[in-house]
């Protein structure tokens, strides 16, 4: 399928779906922030001391969550959640995907959607599922939880409950849109695809999807945030009792 001609546009046909989907001109960013390259590599040079680190930190000030794993989760799905949202609806709506190639996408770990993220460059990619499963998952999603697992030591079976729950919610919010505005080719496509990438290696057995609900076998540990619950797809339907972490173990496995 032949992208629209207004791909290069600045994909400005995502802003109604919402923030999340939207992706901001291709060029620089207005000051120097890393690549998602150097996110998952090694510390880069002359911004912040550790971006991920920092992201995780600023997550786990605003939610008072009580271990840093947790804040590491809630971090890795908000990514997962925006880097799914712009592959989705660009897929939906021009029939094309952006090459996300982690060198050329420019991430705020200060910043919250639509600002969060950078492209450099525009290149449009088929919208086919291994072509996605490629922008998302092999070239984001996988880098990203080896990090978050290596630094906080966040269970893989709860990374991959993230990326699948965050990919349902993203085909979600596009169905709704393409319901409203009879977009019905969109809908199909956006269901085609998030079922092939829920049958990935990557994801598959993360949950189960009905329609357009999801229910995942893992939990994102939110619910041990002070005021918090189980998600509406979490495995718990009710959220679980559980003991203070041990001051000695804070980073201890769980999920």
């Amino acid at each position: 399928m032949h992208p629209d001609p207004d791909f290069a546009d600045g994909l400005a046909a995502l802003r109604p779906l919402g923030g999340f989907f939207v992706l901001r001109p291709p060029g620089p960013p207005p000051r120097r922030l890393p690549t998602l390259s150097q996110v998952y590599g090694d510390r880069p040079p002359d911004v912040h001391d550790d971006p991920l680190a920092f992201r995780v930190r600023k997550v786990e000030a605003a939610l008072r969550a009580p271990e840093p794993r947790i804040a590491a989760s809630v971090a890795h799905q908000g990514l997962a959640a925006r880097l799914w949202s712009v592959t989705l609806g660009c897929a939906a709506v021009y029939g094309a995907v952006p090459d996300l190639d982690p060198r050329l996408l420019h991430w705020d770990p200060d910043g919250s959607a639509p600002d969060d993220l950078w492209l450099a460059e525009l290149r449009p990619r088929p919208a086919d599922t291994a072509t996605v499963a490629d922008t998302v998952l092999h070239a984001h999603l996988l880098p990203l939880a080896g990090a978050l697992r290596a630094r906080y030591r966040v269970a893989a079976g709860l990374l991959r409950g993230n990326a699948a729950s965050a990919l349902v919610g993203a085909a979600r919010e596009v169905d709704r849109w393409a319901g409203r505005h009879g977009r019905t080719r969109a809908a199909a496509r956006t269901r085609s695809l998030t079922a092939g990438l829920l049958a990935h290696p990557l994801l598959a057995g993360a949950g189960t999807l009905t329609g357009t609900a999801f229910r995942r076998r893992s939990c994102c540990l939110y619910y041990r945030v002070p005021g918090g619950g189980v998600c509406g797809d979490c495995c718990f339907r009710h959220p679980p009792r559980f003991p203070p972490p041990p001051r000695s173990s804070p980073r201890a496995p769980s999920g």
